[in-house]
């Protein structure tokens, strides 16, 4: 099974709101699914985690920063990519507080383009009743263990 290192953001505003993409792949193993994840993606060769965080920020959320802030978590998921390719991926989690700030899709991938449909900053009550699909299904208990939110269950 191909290994694929990955870096996810987990961008955070100033009133304690995560932002998510909401893909709806067209073609591949995944067509007519729906779900939400947090922005990031592989690395590419010679990059490391960290700058790698840095680019998918750039790129995806249309911010330029000169760090990431601090690696919070680490999960380790196999899963099939929209290529129809079964990786088992080891993703580590950065945490991104911004004040606000309107994501730019300018540097999106044709793929991105394609897969990802909207983009919202959720509330942690949002994220506790929804019954849409988010990834990773840990995504509170993530942010609790940050200090981002807090634990009201």
């Amino acid at each position: 099974m191909q290994q694929r290192p990955s870096s996810r953001l987990l961008v955070v505003n100033s009133r304690g709101e995560i932002l998510l993409f909401r893909f709806e792949p067209k073609f591949g193993p995944h067509t007519g699914q729906v779900f939400w994840a947090t922005p990031g993606g592989g690395l590419e060769p010679g990059e490391d985690y960290r700058t790698a965080a840095l680019r998918e920020l750039h790129e995806e959320v249309g911010l330029l920063l000169e760090d990431v802030g601090r690696e919070i978590a680490k999960r380790i998921a196999q899963f099939a990519l929209s290529s129809g390719e079964f990786v088992e991926a080891d993703e580590r989690y950065f945490l991104v507080k911004v004040d606000e700030h309107a994501v730019s899709d300018v540097n999106w991938t044709k793929l991105e383009q394609e897969e990802i449909s909207a983009y919202r900053w959720w509330t942690q009550a949002e994220v506790q009743v929804t019954s849409e699909q988010i990834w990773p299904q840990s995504l509170e208990a993530i942010l609790i263990g940050a200090g981002v939110w807090e634990e009201t269950r």
